[in-house]
This record gives structure tokens, C-alpha cells and sequence, in this order.
């Protein structure tokens, strides 16, 4: 093959991963779409006033900005992020920040640390209540209640706390023994 061939394929290859890479998360969770600083601002400061103490995990961070806005604040921030440039990339940006932690996994596969107080997530409509269920099995596994911020969609059968625009606030506490 000539570099004149070679070329057109390596760049149809790039495109073809780099799709899948953005693809597949789509899939299983929502797609990337970047979250306004505005809005985080407004729901970490008056829906949920986050503050030093509290630990939030973001489910799907993408690249960073809640984790970011969190630790504005004085708290500590661990992002979960399924795809691996999206990962790459808030932990370089974030490289200086000792108090955010990225990690590549599915979040359905992780367990919460003990210290979490906030869960925050954008995720579609399909899938808010699949969360619902991973949230309420890490705070019964961690035996105390957690709060829960659900950008965009609400909980079927729970009245959130409070609600800022697409913001919703709920307490989920642990399964009654």
C-alpha cells in the first residue's frame, strides 16, 4: 500500500474509535453533554449549599465541571466517568486539585466510600431510576442516608426536597430492616 492509502484509513480508524469511545457510554448511561457552570453553581449553592465535610460524587463527570465547582467550595469531590478521554482529560485538567478523584469505571460497579454525603447526576430519563436503585443500595450497604441531586429528571414516587429549574433534590436513606 502507498502512504496516500495508508493515511485515509488511519484517519477513518481514529474516527471510528473516537466514535465508539463517545458511543457506547451513550448506551449505557447518557451521553456526554458539558453541564453549565452557571447551573452547577446555583444547585451546589442554593439547592444543596455544599460545603467542607461533605464528599460528592459525580456519576458520569465527564470532564469535571461539578466535581470543580464542589471543591470551590471545600468539599471533596470523586468523579465517575466511563469513558476513558473523558477521564484523561478532567484529571489533567484537575492535576493540581487534591481534593478531586477520577476514576474510568461504569458506576454500577463501584461502592460509594463511607464519607459520601451528595450524589449529583445527569443522566436521561431511561436510566434515573436504575441510579435510584444503585443510590439506595450504597446507603443501605453504608447504613445512612445520602443526598441526591438529579439534573434534568425527577424520581418517580419521591417528592424531592427542593427543586432549582432542572434541578432536583432528594434524601434517600437506607431500606428499613
Amino acid at each position: 500500500m502507498e502512504t496516500s492509502q495508508i493515511i485515509p484509513l488511519v484517519i477513518i480508524a481514529i474516527i471510528g474509535i473516537l466514535t465508539l469511545i463517545f458511543l457506547i457510554p451513550g448506551l449505557t448511561g447518557a451521553p456526554y453533554v458539558p453541564t453549565l457552570k452557571k447551573s452547577v453553581e446555583l444547585a451546589l449553592t442554593k439547592l444543596y449549599p455544599i460545603k467542607k465535610g461533605d464528599l460528592l460524587i459525580d456519576l458520569g463527570a465527564g470532564d469535571g465541571v461539578v466535581l470543580y465547582t464542589a471543591t470551590k467550595h471545600g468539599a471533596k469531590a470523586l468523579g465517575i466517568e466511563i469513558n476513558p478521554i473523558l477521564t484523561l482529560i478532567a484529571k489533567w485538567r484537575f492535576r493540581k486539585n487534591k481534593k478531586i478523584t477520577m476514576k474510568c469505571r461504569n458506576f454500577y460497579h463501584c461502592h460509594f466510600p463511607k464519607e459520601t454525603t451528595v450524589v449529583y447526576a445527569f443522566a436521561v430519563s431511561i436510566h434515573i431510576e436504575k441510579i435510584r436503585r444503585k443510590i439506595e443500595d450504597e446507603v443501605t450497604r453504608l447504613d445512612k442516608p445520602i443526598y441526591f441531586i438529579s439534573n434534568a429528571f425527577n424520581l418517580k414516587d419521591l417528592k424531592p426536597l427542593k427543586q432549582l429549574d432542572t434541578f432536583y433534590l432528594y434524601k434517600i436513606g437506607p431500606a428499613k430492616k
